[in-house]
């Protein structure tokens, strides 16, 4: 797509955005802020909407520098980099953990399919969210959560995930987004008025949402999910930790 701008700002081209598999890619430095080097590509997505940001490196003929923080500020990607960044001009090959990134993506898949699960069976709207590396946590407008809810909402989204529902990423304008009921799941709609078109990722036939993350194609990728720790954050809010299960060959 090369170099884009918007209303004559400069603004990196997001490849994670159309392609969440994109291990490696090609980029050239148009910025360097302090330790922040900012590229006119990148397939490292920066941390936000409780995703934490990729790990990895950027190359070239005459070094390596590894990425040890990435952050979107306005229009940028800001890739904070060891040693001294490359220079404005130098044309870099970027290469993403792969690992860390898969996990990631399986994560945040798998909070969605919890997400519709419990907005199907009870309508509750997510209050938080935030992925780690061994785990994450969801929060809901949930009065309650009984074991026996809580073996039901585990045991729903284990058969969601193991039904193989395609996970579709796409662009629509704002005003189609706008005629989507419940398409943004947040209890407050965090979507900048600005934002047009808007991307979604739809989990066929279980959940369709506005967001920025990284996803796997196809819901079995996630392998399963097992609920390990609720907590009670408020009269009208209970949160779930959950852990995945490894998949093939995976060791845990």
């Amino acid at each position: 797509m090369g170099r884009v701008f918007f209303c004559g700002v400069r603004m990196t081209d997001l490849l994670y955005q159309s392609d969440s598999y994109l291990r490696e890619f090609d980029a050239v430095v148009v910025d360097v802020q302090d330790q922040n080097v900012i590229l006119d590509r990148t397939a490292f997505y920066p941390r936000g909407g409780g995703q934490p940001a990729d790990r990895g490196f950027v190359s070239s003929g005459t070094g390596r520098w590894e990425v040890v923080a990435v952050e979107k500020r306005g229009g940028d990607v800001m890739h904070t980099v060891e040693g001294k960044p490359p220079a404005v001009g130098t044309s870099v090959h970027g290469v993403v953990d792969w690992d860390f990134r898969y996990q990631m993506m399986r994560t945040h898949s798998a909070l969605h399919v919890l997400c519709g699960v419990i907005f199907q069976q009870y309508g509750a709207l997510v209050t938080g969210n935030q992925m780690y590396p061994d785990r994450a946590r969801m929060d809901f407008t949930l009065a309650d959560l009984t074991p026996e809810r809580i073996r039901e909402i585990e045991n729903l989204s284990n058969q969601a995930i193991a039904a193989g529902y395609p996970v579709r990423v796409r662009f629509i304008s704002r005003a189609e987004a706008e005629t989507i009921p419940d398409l943004i799941r947040t209890k407050v709609n965090l979507v900048p008025p600005e934002v047009d078109p808007i991307r979604t990722v739809e989990i066929v036939g279980l959940d369709h949402q506005a967001d920025g993350g990284t996803h796997v194609s196809n819901t079995l990728e996630i392998g399963g999910l097992r609920v390990t720790k609720t907590e009670n954050k408020g009269k009208q809010n209970r949160r779930l930790e959950i852990q995945l299960f490894p998949l093939e060959g995976q060791v845990q």
